[in-house]
């Protein structure tokens, strides 16, 4: 083998200081960016599973089907729930039934009595319900025996649009038991039109 072809075999085989430097920011680069890569897809991850724990746990969305709330929701409403939260006479509430959830308005506590008379008005303990949120009084689909009282560990509930609501009023749904509240209906998040505190 000649000494020029013994150099020129040398001179391929040993970078330069410059190539060097510059292999070498290259897989500091890759190194980095892979790094980075890794870091964001894990810090996603763990955003989205929180946002998945939240939504389930404690801020339950649920769209609104049918119309037995009207006036106060319409069909195709998309609202927040808050789980855990405490609920009165008055709030609307999400709840399991037959693996559905249905959207109701609290009308009457466990040990409370509960009269409606042939107009659709609402007594509790013998006192007539002040009731703005309805739009029109109906009887409605009303099976149980009057006067009734709500058992422990229950409430009653009833759709604002009474006409058509099946509710409590009904045997085919009855009380709701505490522990089957998904969480009280708080804010209204679509339409955006219509975003705010559900009254």
């Amino acid at each position: 083998m000649s000494e020029e072809h013994t150099e020129a075999i040398q001179a391929m085989e040993a970078p330069t200081v410059e190539q060097l430097e510059a292999e070498l920011k290259k897989e500091q680069y890759r190194h980095n960016y892979g790094r980075v890569l890794r870091s964001t897809a894990f810090s996603l991850l763990v955003v989205a599973a929180v946002a998945v724990l939240v939504a389930v746990l404690l801020l339950p969305v649920l769209q609104i089907n049918g119309t037995s709330m009207t006036e106060t929701l319409q069909d195709g409403d998309i609202v927040v729930a808050i789980s855990n939260s405490k609920f009165k006479t008055g709030d609307v509430i999400a709840f399991y039934y037959n693996n559905n959830i249905l959207v109701k308005r609290v009308i009457a506590a466990a040990g409370d009595w509960v009269d409606i008379d042939g107009e659709g008005n609402v007594y509790v303990n013998g006192e007539l319900l002040d009731e703005p949120y309805i739009t029109e009084k109906s009887y409605g689909n009303c099976d149980i025996e009057l006067p009734y009282q709500v058992p422990d560990g229950k409430c009653f509930v009833m759709g604002d649009h009474r006409a058509t609501s099946i509710d409590s009023r009904n045997t085919a749904v009855g009380c709701i038991s505490d522990s089957g509240v998904v969480g009280k209906i708080m804010f209204r998040v679509w339409p955006l039109e219509e975003i705010g505190i559900v009254n």
